[in-house]
């Protein structure tokens, strides 16, 4: 349904042309028919009932309901965490007219960006627009919203959803921008969103954001191009709109899984690349290493059930790239130290930020041989690059030494 002033409109299959003719409408607060279609589900389900064919998505009757507003300002939305990427993403509501409430728990944050317009922890050299601001209150930072944006490290995600989901209006989606596996659970950002906020009394859009995106650069209001994942392509074509400007370029897609895979993957190849650069092996090896990381990293997400297509995109090869080459990423600079010589320890006590990877790729030892229902052995085979990782992390291996490994792979036809 489509409401303005007093009368409401019936707007379903003529939705996309609707739009276009007037982009004014934003995001509501009741997706209530997509929400009926959801379905809860994990991974380990997939294969019990569909093998490789993967998850199939019920696509109901979807009739979103959205509402019109005169202007951006009228329209309120939450950003849960105050690192790095969840100040960039408020930076680039803020930058619409949206009225942005920033969670966060650190006082000093809050009172930074409520009296200097800047996050005195985070890229704190960049002013932040009038109309973000910041609490500690999950209450008054939740009520009203039109949409949730959650940019939290994974293996904090759980408990914070947990916490904030009664809070959330029914009905909101959420817009989540973590990349990982959970340790604990081996699940990813949309299994533990299906867990706490979209649980089957109250079931929400859920969407993802992905992309070779660094935050410092979306700050300095450098070009960006990103791809917003939903079920409901209407409703990732709406967030997008929301986000799209001339320095924020979004794309849209209905592969949540293949978007959500790659996300979590491409850390754990980075790490692997900067521990090639660390060691001076040179660009051929780099080259090498990355192209065939990213040969496992699709591999996987079709097994899942995700889009090549999606793997060969900006949340797949686009921010692998980014991750693996650009100086401004914490997982090759983790793989980097590594290469050099440093302990993992002395590299997590002096970093200021998380880096998804080390986790992720520690999670994936165990998870990948499980979702393959086969060995950890027979799975190295297949793939070397994203179980090797962990066990350098875990100091069973040297850099040199998963180097040499992979070399002495046997002779294989490339796919």
């Amino acid at each position: 349904m489509l409401s303005f002033a007093e009368n409401t409109f019936s707007v379903k299959n003529n939705m996309k042309s609707f739009f276009k003719e007037d982009p004014s409408f934003v995001l509501n607060t009741n997706c209530l028919n997509f929400c009926e279609h959801q379905t809860k589900f994990s991974v380990r389900n997939w294969f019990e009932t569909h093998g490789k064919k993967g998850r199939k998505v019920p696509r109901g009757n979807v009739g979103t309901v959205f509402s019109r507003f005169e202007t951006p300002s009228n329209v309120k939305i939450t950003v849960i965490g105050g690192g790095s990427f969840g100040t960039a993403m408020s930076k680039v509501f803020g930058m619409k007219g949206y009225q942005v409430c920033l969670l966060v728990r650190d006082r000093n944050i809050v009172d930074g960006i409520n009296q200097e317009r800047r996050n005195p922890k985070y890229l704190r050299e960049f002013t932040l627009p009038h109309s973000v601001f910041a609490t500690s209150n999950v209450e008054s930072a939740l009520e009203g919203t039109q949409l949730v944006v959650h940019a939290l490290p994974v293996q904090v995600s759980r408990e914070v959803l947990e916490r904030v989901a009664p809070f959330i209006p029914t009905g909101v989606p959420v817009l989540s921008t973590s990349k990982g596996l959970e340790v604990a659970s081996h699940k990813f950002m949309f299994e533990l969103l299906q867990e706490t906020v979209s649980n089957h009394g109250n079931r929400r859009p859920l969407a993802f954001l992905s992309g070779p995106s660094f935050a410092k650069e979306i700050m300095q209001e450098l070009p960006t191009a990103v791809v917003v994942a939903c079920e409901n392509l209407e409703i990732a074509g709406q967030i997008a709109a929301m986000l799209s400007s001339s320095i924020f370029k979004v794309f849209t897609t209905t592969d949540f899984i293949g978007v959500e895979v790659a996300g979590a993957l491409k850390n754990i190849i980075a790490i692997a690349a900067g521990m090639a650069e660390g060691m001076g092996l040179g660009m051929n090896a780099i080259a090498g290493l990355v192209t065939r990381g990213c040969s496992e990293m699709r591999r996987v997400a079709e097994f899942l059930g995700g889009s090549s297509v999606t793997l060969s995109g900006l949340s797949g090869v686009g921010d692998t790239f980014l991750t693996c080459f650009g100086p401004l990423s914490r997982n090759r600079t983790v793989g980097y130290r590594l290469g050099k010589g440093e302990s993992l320890n002395e590299i997590l006590t002096t970093s200021q930020e998380v880096a998804e990877g080390v986790a992720t790729a520690k999670a994936v030892v165990e998870w990948l041989p499980a979702v393959l229902n086969t060995t950890y052995t027979r799975a190295l085979v297949r793939f070397p690059i994203l179980l090797s990782v962990a066990p350098i992390l875990e100091g069973k291996l040297t850099p040199e030494e998963g180097m040499q490994q992979l070399m002495a792979m046997p002779p294989t036809v490339e796919d």
